[in-house]
């Protein structure tokens, strides 16, 4: 690395999943290890199993390695106790799901605030109103998400994770729940939101035409990295 680049983003050594099954421990994970510069996009691709989603938890520090570390902005993850994990997330991180993971409960202005409200923000319904609007969902503040259609959940979830303003945006199959053209309207909505913002961005994707959109394609199989490779048509 050049002494003038700027530190990763996110850096990952050695890293390994094990769980216990029998006799024989199941290996998930093992010797991973790659690093994301600040702003960067990179998509984690691999087949059903082949260990996208629990090396997601682990560079977000929802779950514990079997082996190796993760930084994140320097930060040494095994280093925190829960507590201490949890407070990083919530500064650096946000995150989009598959599933939304709304609160039923909650119409959509409150899901997004509640977040806000939990770090103390004392602009949350301002900010969160403000994000709803430029995710195109400003008529539909009071609806809960039963009231909303697949991709407005999805963009309501966007809403909520940049409206923390994060670092780095961690996203595991965003478009895996919507139909092809809701899928391309959410996506892009997210690269355009994460361009703005200029966070880095996490993508974990069976999708290739979505992970042709970042710059580098890191690729699993049967838990090891086996290709780390730029993506030439990545906007």
């Amino acid at each position: 690395m050049n002494l003038n680049d700027p530190p990763p983003a996110i850096r990952v050594a050695d890293l390994a999943k094990e769980v216990k099954s029998g006799e024989t421990p199941l290996v998930i994970l093992d010797a991973v290890s790659f690093s994301v510069a600040p702003g960067e996009a990179i998509a984690i691709v691999g087949a059903s199993g082949s260990g996208k989603t629990t090396l997601l938890g682990l560079l977000a520090g929802l779950d514990r390695p079997s082996r190796g570390e993760v930084w994140l902005h320097g930060e040494a993850l095994g280093a925190l106790d829960e507590d201490a994990r949890a407070a990083l997330r919530g500064r650096l991180l946000g995150f989009v799901f598959q599933s939304f993971q709304l609160l039923p409960a909650l119409t959509a202005l409150e899901n997004v605030m509640l977040p806000l409200e939990l770090a103390g923000r004392p602009d949350a319904e301002t900010a969160a109103r403000d994000w709803l609007e430029r995710v195109g969902l400003g008529a539909r503040l009071g609806h809960t998400p039963k009231q909303l259609s697949g991709g407005e959940q999805q963009r309501v979830a966007l809403a909520r994770a940049f409206a923390g303003d994060p670092a780095m945006l961690f996203a595991d199959e965003p478009t895996g729940n919507l139909d092809g053209a809701t899928g391309a309207e959410v996506a892009e909505l997210m690269f355009r939101l994460n361009r703005e913002r200029g966070t880095t961005l996490v993508l974990v994707t069976h999708d290739l035409s979505l992970a042709a959109r970042c710059q580098r394609r890191l690729r699993l199989a049967g838990g090891r990295l086996v290709a780390d490779e730029p993506v030439a048509s990545g906007s």
